[in-house]
């Protein structure tokens, strides 16, 4: 597995990984699968513990960019953002394979192919190591689609955002009263409380800042579903 160094947060279909480098973590962008889905691996510097987001496909790649050497990361987490398919193809593979523990919303539990070890609710924490990650229940996209934040001590914080928000707009929703729902969370839970320089890392494609997108929520709105 190729890893570039300078992370852009773009990743081509089947190509290179993207690495970022914080003080405190590493997070590592892979694009897999037929629906370009992004998986994350985040990885403590200081216990080299390791947690993905979205077991999303291709167990082949995601394990190789775990590693195989001695030295390489342990797995100790998977979090899966929301129920679809699409994010959860190599869960059961990726679990299996590396002891890993599976945390998801319990309202987006039953149709997981492995019963999350963990399930996670609004303001609840998971670890990385020496790290934090907040959980922001973000209702809409499905009934227990989530968001993971990791403050920088040194820096402006990171988001992983599943499908509930990308560059442009509010993830798909099946009714008017599912999305008015998906972006007053949004609204309220992430743009209402995080800084314009927060990072954010969505389910599918390249990433953003709040501070790109936020000019363009009454633009959302008035768009509606």
């Amino acid at each position: 597995m190729n890893v570039v160094e300078s992370y852009t947060g773009h990743v081509e279909p089947g190509g290179d990984a993207a690495r970022r480098t914080l003080d405190a973590l590493t997070i590592t962008k892979l694009s897999v699968g037929p629906m370009d889905n992004n998986a994350y691996l985040l990885v403590c510097r200081a216990t080299n513990e390791a947690l993905l987001v979205d077991a999303a496909n291709d167990p082949e790649r995601i394990s190789d960019l775990i590693g195989h050497a001695e030295d390489r990361p342990t797995l100790r987490t998977i979090v899966t953002t929301h129920q679809h398919p699409d994010h959860w193809q190599a869960l059961g593979a990726v679990a299996g394979a590396n002891g890993a523990y599976t945390a998801a919303h319990p309202a987006d539990a039953d149709p997981l192919p492995v019963p999350p070890d963990h399930l996670v609710e609004h303001g609840d924490t998971v670890s990385v190591g020496d790290s934090t990650l907040e959980v922001i229940h973000l209702r809409g996209h499905t009934p227990g689609s989530i968001a993971l934040l990791y403050r920088d001590p040194t820096g402006g914080p990171h988001l992983f955002t599943g499908d509930s928000l990308f560059p442009g707009g509010v993830g798909k929703t099946n009714s008017e009263e599912e999305f008015r729902s998906l972006l007053d969370d949004v609204e309220t839970r992430v743009f209402g409380e995080l800084p314009g320089e927060t990072w954010f890392y969505p389910g599918h494609g390249d990433d953003s800042t709040l501070g790109a997108e936020r000019p363009k929520l009454a633009e959302w709105r008035d768009r509606g579903w």
